[in-house]
């Protein structure tokens, strides 16, 4: 494995785990406009992802880092062709990390409503964009041989882009309610679970959809047909483990099972892209690919040994953290603090 294959494979790894952990954050967030009857159960909600939805922001600023300094010509070009995009991203997120820092300090019930209905804009917003984004670099955007990229509305808003994104809501929603029900107790735990049930038929006909459009406005099959079949078959065993799982009331089996539903989503679509890094909608000469878009020899050597060195560090804190938070949240916790 060269160093090009083995930062393209890092990068989306960080980008899988971004969705992996964030996403529950993003469920989380989302399924606090209809999921909690008062107040306390609100608390009860942010409490599940209090310890943890920070850390877990940053697997996308070390994503973008790393996609700065070992493929450049990646970076410059993607955020520069989804600038509006990034900023709207950038946006949703600053508003959600306010708004749970300042919700608890309020006492006035207007002010609280307010936080709440950015928390759920915010989460919301943030993966619908990102899953746009995505479905964007797959389909093929305006890049031309010196790199430059030319966007228009229609790259930017189409059937499967947008197609895409609900997907992903409804995927990191699905994802936010099991995590709910692994972490709380009581109403709150049994509601979230009813309405995981409800919401995996949903999100089961979203994804078939999305696989149904990739065949269509893009390459994937072309490039990656046998792998995509054998990940849609696996998508299909996975959702009827997680049905059974959540009617039995298996909540650790039921989070492994949407956990695997979306480490299995964006990894087919980064399997689907390699060696590419964007699809050029121009001509598939004027494609980024992992060797076109990289940085010099001596840069990804340096990263490497620089990873190879603190990347231990970092996710062992993370698991440490998520070790030392493990127990459920209750309203009797709540009131003790």
């Amino acid at each position: 494995m060269s160093l090009n294959d083995l930062w393209f494979l890092l990068i989306s790894v960080l980008f899988v785990g971004f969705f992996f952990l964030e996403g529950f954050d993003f469920g989380v967030g989302m399924s606090l406009g209809f999921l909690p009857r008062n107040d306390t159960e609100k608390r009860m909600l942010i409490g599940t992802i209090g310890p943890f939805w920070d850390a877990n922001e940053v697997w996308l600023i070390t994503a973008v880092g790393a996609m700065f300094a070992a493929f450049p010509h990646w970076y410059s070009t993607l955020l520069s062709g989804y600038y509006l995009f990034f900023t709207f991203i950038l946006l949703g997120l600053i508003l959600r990390g306010v708004a749970f820092e300042f919700r608890h300090k309020m006492s006035s019930n207007g002010w609280k409503k307010t936080w709440d209905i950015s928390i759920m804009i915010g989460s919301l917003a943030t993966p619908f964009l990102m899953g746009m984004i995505l479905a964007g670099i797959v389909q093929g955007v305006p890049i031309g041989s010196d790199m430059n990229i030319a966007i228009e509305g229609r790259n930017l808003v189409n059937l499967f882009t947008v197609w895409a994104g609900l997907a992903v809501v409804m995927l990191c929603l699905l994802h936010g309610l099991v995590f709910i029900s692994l972490r709380t107790e009581g109403e709150l735990r049994e509601r979230s679970r009813k309405y995981a049930l409800i919401t995996l038929p949903i999100t089961a006909v979203f994804l078939a959809v999305l696989a149904l459009l990739a065949s269509i406005s893009t390459d994937l099959y072309t490039k990656r047909g046998g792998w995509l079949i054998a990940a849609i078959i696996l998508g299909a065993v996975i959702f009827v483990l997680a049905a059974l799982f959540l009617r039995k009331k298996l909540e650790k089996q039921s989070f492994i099972a949407t956990s695997l539903l979306v480490v299995l989503t964006f990894a087919t679509l980064f399997i689907g892209l390699f060696p590419r890094v964007m699809v050029s909608s121009l001509d598939s000469a004027f494609d980024l690919t992992i060797y076109n878009a990289v940085s010099g020899p001596y840069t990804l050597k340096s990263m490497t040994i620089v990873a190879v060195i603190f990347l231990p560090f970092v996710l062992g804190y993370q698991c440490w953290s998520y070790y030392v938070f493990r127990k459920r949240v209750s309203e009797k916790e709540l009131a003790e603090h």
